[in-house]
């Protein structure tokens, strides 16, 4: 069943719920303290735990605070938030490296041959992963352990797993004050997560220009050698898979895009899902989300802003993937056309297996089925955009810049 349908029309004079001017409020009763010592103090405070690893974290910890602290924009909520993250993330790098300490045998745990979906955000990826992850012989990561990737009491996995309660809280909370984002976003606990979660730990990753205007980070993390970043994750994969055997795993990040001499040198084995959509309608889409989000991140939401900023990112990642697409072993690699896709979506995901060499069995597709059947697009609802109303720019203006990922890839524009 399709939930409601939204037309956001006052993205740049936003009118807010009672919920969203209470968080505000709440917000602003709140003194947060942006500092390194504050992070990681409250992180040794949560866990008993001292000791962080390797602290070349600390210099990117610090440009996270700083560029958010320096902004005159952001709502005392909005630093709560970033506040309450960091902290997090600094747990989990207590916890990560206090189980490595006392579990070094995980150091030896093998990443054999993963299923990697690279595309655009809001290309499909998301959907794609969370069917080929409905078969139960591969290994994905649900949020809720993405977000936790420690166990730090008892740990079951299941729905009583503290971990999942959290999680699980968090969504419900999402679509009591935020249904619009829900629908843009989904969030449910069970929901398989882009692995890059495993990098916050240690601070690294694009995640921040999610959640922050952050362009000193993004500078930052381009002008970087985001290597020693995806062995992190492999680490952090090693993990769970520690926790739970399997023999093979999906993963999918929009990241990857540009990052595909790391991820290739990280996992050389891996099969490779490459997807493409219309830029356009991943530019509007990622614009008009963190637009929305902004009005209680930020006093002035400035559509205008987010729309210069998605097309830059979006051709940034799309510049780097045509790059280095060489790099990419041709008979190990797919490419996923979202038009194609969602005309076929199981179709495709046995072409993707069979490039994979893994069989699609019986019981695999009655998985990926029962996947397709419990979880329908839409159902938290749908999200109606339009660049011209809510951002003065014509599609043709906004795909403009693209015309050399078109040369390359047989893309169908959505867009009019």
């Amino acid at each position: 069943m399709s939930g409601p349908t939204y037309r956001l029309t006052d993205l740049a004079d936003p009118q807010l719920t009672d919920i969203q001017r209470a968080g505000l409020a709440f917000g602003e009763s709140v003194e947060v303290d942006l500092s390194i010592d504050a992070v990681l103090g409250a992180a040794r405070d949560q866990t008993g735990l001292t000791e962080f690893g390797p602290e070349d974290f600390v210099e990117r910890l610090g440009l996270w605070l700083s560029e958010v602290d320096e902004d005159e924009e952001r709502t005392k909520l909005g630093r709560f938030g970033l506040y309450n993250d960091c902290v997090r993330h600094a747990v989990n790098r207590l916890r990560i490296h206090d189980l490595l300490d006392r579990q070094p045998e995980i150091h030896e745990e093998e990443i054999r041959q993963p299923i990697i979906v690279l595309g655009l955000p809001r290309s499909g990826t998301t959907h794609l992963v969370n069917l080929i992850a409905a078969d139960q012989r591969l290994r994905s990561m649900p949020l809720w352990e993405g977000q936790a990737p420690v166990a730090e009491e008892n740990p079951t996995r299941g729905v009583d797993d503290p971990r999942h309660i959290r999680a699980a809280k968090n969504w419900e909370r999402m679509i009591t004050t935020s249904p619009v984002a829900a629908a843009m976003h989904a969030m449910e606990p069970d929901h398989v997560h882009e692995e890059l979660e495993l990098m916050l730990p240690d601070f690294s990753s694009y995640n921040q220009e999610w959640v922050a205007r952050v362009p000193k980070w993004v500078d930052y993390y381009l002008a970087h050698d985001q290597r020693p970043h995806y062995q992190y994750l492999k680490t952090a994969l090693k993990i769970l898979q520690w926790y739970m055997p399997r023999d093979r795993w999906v993963l999918k990040c929009p990241q990857h895009l540009e990052q595909i001499g790391p991820l290739i040198e990280t996992f050389p084995d891996a099969t490779f899902v490459v997807t493409h959509r219309d830029p356009v309608s991943v530019v509007q889409s990622a614009a008009t989300m963190n637009c929305y989000t902004a009005r209680i991140m930020y006093t002035k939401t400035r559509p205008g802003w987010y729309l210069d900023y998605w097309t830059r990112r979006i051709r940034q990642l799309l510049e780097a993937s045509v790059r280095d697409r060489h790099l990419l072993p041709e008979e190990r690699t797919y490419d996923v056309y979202f038009h194609e896709f969602m005309k076929d979506d199981v179709g495709t995901v046995e072409r993707i297996y069979e490039t994979a060499d893994l069989e699609m069995t019986d019981v695999s597709r009655r998985e990926i089925q029962a996947q397709l059947a419990g979880h329908e697009r839409g159902r938290f609802g749908r999200v109606v955009y339009d660049l011209r109303a809510d951002f003065g720019a014509t599609p043709e203006d906004v795909r403009a810049p693209f015309d050399f990922y078109f040369d390359r890839f047989p893309v169908e524009i959505e867009v009019e």
